[in-house]
């Protein structure tokens, strides 16, 4: 199964789940679809769509997916890597007026670049990536929030 999460952004990712659809007309994506798709109206008759998801379902899906395609939002991304998941990143862009700012490109790049997941920036290139991401060995993430509390508790003591 494909799990397909826009966030909760207040602008429409029409582009991506365009992309995903036209992936399994082509049927380069054989799998089960589900997407939360926040405030993106979209209709397709190859996925199951939801606006938003409860938090319990949309971690059962999370750790139910084979693959996690979702858009560049860091708590997306961490839901997956977290997960030990296979993630496509796809960031939102200001030039289509689906963020304020490109900084979903950084995010993207930067995870991609350190191996943790796959960069889509090529919405033209996505079944080409999805076929590489069948054997894409993510790099395993490891929260880093333990050590960073326990130094602001050490801090804190000392003072």
């Amino acid at each position: 199964m494909i799990f397909v999460t826009l966030g909760t952004q207040d602008k429409s990712f029409e582009r991506l789940l365009s992309a995903i659809d036209r992936e399994i007309n082509k049927k380069n994506i054989n799998d089960r679809v589900i997407v939360q798709a926040g405030i993106t109206k979209y209709q397709s008759k190859n996925m199951e769509i939801f606006d938003l998801i409860p938090k319990d379902k949309f971690e059962e899906l999370i750790e139910q997916c084979d693959l996690l395609i979702t858009h560049g939002g860091v708590g997306s991304i961490l839901a997956g890597l977290t997960h030990g998941k296979k993630v496509i990143a796809a960031p939102r862009l200001a030039k289509y007026n689906e963020h304020v700012n490109d900084h979903q490109l950084q995010i993207v790049e930067n995870f991609g670049k350190s191996k943790y997941l796959l960069a889509l920036k090529d919405f033209s290139k996505l079944g080409k990536v999805i076929k590489k991401s069948k054997n894409f060995k993510p790099k395993k993430f490891v929260s880093n929030t333990e050590t960073i509390i326990k130094n602001i508790e050490d801090y804190i003591d000392k003072l």
